[in-house]
């Protein structure tokens, strides 16, 4: 569903993506796990159509970002790490509005909303501006509109940052049904998320995949997932 071929991305004299590949399927969720700086971001962006790659390419359901961009915009659902959302907007109105970005209308956009405010647990929440909403209950918005289209694949950047456990608890189980039928590609920092929600790893450092392998292969006798994971990110 999505594929990353010999991807290279550089900014003046520096390489923020170095040559990378790896692949994500159908039914999968994909951990894009590294420090802060790997690279993550800017492959989700190359991903997403808002970069261009140096060289190199990236397909979404066989469709290339460089050449098929509104296809690939149709195909896949993004949530940045920054969430982009407007404030002054109520949640209906904004998944409206994203849905008609997209080209629903009528009595499909309406269920979608429907079905997305209740996936989410917004359904208390939907007759509210989102400036009056928490930090969970707007990644839940953002969370929302990356799916409103139904994409075949979801891109989520860091989506779980700054949420409280019992938030985490459910988002965490949301993502994973999804992962179930899509493809996710879930980027983070943090290990103890990809160990809940991931099937693989893609380990990213200093623009270079160090790992891509089953969650269960990163576990070596006699060492903590940390520590391997430090190992291949000094």
């Amino acid at each position: 569903m999505l594929k990353v071929q010999n991807l290279t991305k550089i900014y003046g004299t520096q390489k923020a993506v170095n040559n990378i590949s790896f692949e994500a399927k159908a039914g999968e969720i994909v951990g894009f796990l590294g420090p802060n700086g790997a690279g993550k971001s800017t492959t989700m962006k190359i991903a997403t159509c808002y970069l261009t790659a140096t060289s190199g390419s990236i397909e979404v359901c066989g469709f290339d970002v460089q050449r098929n961009s509104i296809e690939v915009r149709q195909n896949i659902g993004y949530l940045p790490e920054h969430n982009p959302l407007y404030l002054d907007m109520y949640v209906r109105e904004f998944l409206e509005f994203i849905g008609g970005i997209y080209g629903l209308k009528g009595q499909h956009l309406q269920k979608r909303i429907s079905d997305v405010i209740e996936l989410f647990g917004l359904t208390l929440e939907h007759k509210k501006k989102i400036g009056q909403l928490s930090k969970g209950y707007r990644q839940r918005v953002g969370l929302a509109q990356a799916l409103i289209h139904d994409p075949k694949v979801l891109i989520l950047d860091e989506p779980t940052t700054g949420l409280d456990p019992n938030q985490l608890a459910e988002i965490r189980q949301i993502i994973r049904n999804i992962g179930k039928e899509k493809s996710v590609i879930f980027s983070t920092h943090i290990l103890q998320e990809v160990e809940a929600i991931c099937n693989r790893v893609v380990i990213i450092n200093h623009g270079i995949i160090v790992k891509d392998c089953p969650i269960n292969e990163l576990k070596q006798v006699g060492k903590t997932m940390e520590d391997v994971f430090r190992e291949l990110t000094v």
